[in-house]
């Protein structure tokens, strides 16, 4: 299990951060005190995610030394292809203020953005973006393109990468590891099933052979015809 380190050097675990017993998520209202506390926050998230099935992307929202919104990836189990850790995170911060605007508030996220949920904080006036791992096929702050430098945004925040960054790859790289063996393992699986499939019909087709076989011996005949 992902395991990350507060502040006071107490393991955070999903247990923290999660109860499963009633669904409610348990880290609105805690304090922050730095970037590593709040991106390990984040990275309880994210297991949360990998132990749905999800690509383990956690994020949080925090105002004031406070977290007010948090989130993790979700769009297979919400069906919401619009449910990324971003998104959540910054619904779940904006009904807690009772505003859409997030002034003055700092995104934590796992995973450098997409197009998708950078656009989403420019809308929401975030104003500051905090992210672990960077995301080299679709990251849209330094990787695949750079879009916090495109002059035509009506809002910009501050952005700062590779907090935990080791960590937020490391529980990425152990998902798809995972999800690789798996899927390695049905393969071989079906592979073997084909195979017995196989075997069984050659089996069957020997015995016919061997019943036809039979049916033409004199004995049988002569024993047919008294």
């Amino acid at each position: 299990m992902m395991r990350s380190i507060n502040s006071d050097g107490r393991v955070l675990t999903v247990a923290d951060v999660w109860s499963k017993e009633t669904g409610v998520r348990m880290l609105t209202g805690r304090s922050v005190e730095s970037d590593e506390e709040a991106m390990a926050l984040a990275l309880s998230l994210a297991q949360q995610a990998a132990e749905l099935g999800e690509v383990p992307v956690g994020a949080i929202v925090v105002q004031d030394g406070r977290v007010i919104g948090e989130g993790y990836n979700q769009p297979i189990t919400s069906f919401d292809p619009s449910a990324h850790a971003e998104m959540v995170a910054i619904r779940s911060a904006t009904a807690e203020i009772g505003n859409y605007r997030l002034s003055n508030a700092t995104l934590y996220v796992t995973l450098e953005p997409c197009t998708m949920c950078f656009g989403a904080m420019t809308h929401g006036r975030i104003a500051r973006l905090v992210y672990g791992a960077t995301e080299p096929k679709a990251g849209v702050i330094v990787s695949a393109i750079q879009l916090p430098q495109q002059p035509f945004f009506n809002h910009y925040f501050d952005v700062q990468g590779g907090v935990l960054a080791q960590e937020c790859g490391q529980i990425l790289s152990d998902f798809f590891a995972r999800r690789r063996a798996a899927k390695k393992r049905l393969k071989a699986a079906a592979k073997a099933a084909q195979a017995q499939e196989l075997q069984a019909q050659e089996v069957e087709e020997q015995e016919l052979e061997a019943k036809k076989g039979g049916s033409d011996d004199p004995q049988t005949l002569r024993g047919v015809e008294e």
